[in-house]
């Protein structure tokens, strides 16, 4: 058993000592991992460091947490850099379509939001500000149910049959997405700004800034998944 690091040890240093003991054999291909609470009293550390530091090793394509089932070994050692490109591409395919669907949803949104389109959009904001302790297919969930409240206050039947048809996908890429960036990592409830000036501009009726501020939310995420790290 490797010895327990000591608790000033940064969330770093845990995914390498978990990750050497992958590569040593310790887990095979598809087994499922101790838990948060085994595995922080093996390294010497916190919970919350046991969690980020799987959330790297998830990044790496080394294990992957299935929801209420535990987390379980995919690979034991990392990702070739050239997967890594792969699998940034799949999410930016994603992104793009978001891209195509959430910026003409703002631009209506701004222009036909009811009074009650803007507050089922607040309380989901609040939602997903909430969710910030959740586990990632939570938050994901809690961060799209803000989408979904603007591409309703868009009013267009057809732009709301095309999202629902999308969330599935949408849903499995942002999982993936958070996992390949580590994007909880350091913020555990990334973007609340950008999500609040959204719905604040669609109240307000500004259309120009709705657009803008939903595009340079998308366009920030096509970078960050084609040059992860």
């Amino acid at each position: 058993m490797p010895a327990p690091l000591r608790r000033h040890l940064l969330t770093d240093q845990a995914a390498d000592l978990l990750q050497r003991r992958l590569a040593d054999g310790e887990w095979e291909v598809g087994a499922r991992l101790p838990g948060e609470t085994t595995l922080a009293a093996e390294l010497g550390v916190g919970r919350s460091t046991v969690r980020e530091a799987l959330r790297i090793l998830a990044g790496q394509g080394l294990v992957r947490t299935k929801q209420g089932a535990g987390v379980f070994v995919e690979r034991v050692s990392p990702v070739a850099a050239w997967e890594t490109v792969l699998r940034g591409e799949a999410i930016a395919e994603v992104v793009e379509v978001r891209n195509a669907i959430e910026v003409e949803a703002a631009r209506l949104a701004a222009e036909r939001a009811t009074a009650a389109d803007v507050t089922v959009m607040r309380r989901a904001l609040d939602r997903r500000a909430a969710a910030f302790e959740a586990g990632d297919r939570d938050f994901v969930d809690a961060d799209i149910d803000v989408h979904r409240a603007v591409v309703a206050a868009a009013h267009n039947a057809v732009l709301t049959e095309l999202f629902e048809t999308f969330v599935p996908r949408l849903t499995d890429a942002m999982i993936d997405m958070i996992e390949l960036l580590g994007a909880r990592r350091h913020d555990p409830a990334p973007d609340a700004d950008e999500h609040r000036a959204l719905v604040d501009a669609i109240a307000a009726g500004d259309t120009e800034s709705a657009v803008r501020i939903s595009r340079a939310h998308l366009d920030a995420m096509l970078v960050a998944v084609r040059s992860p790290g």
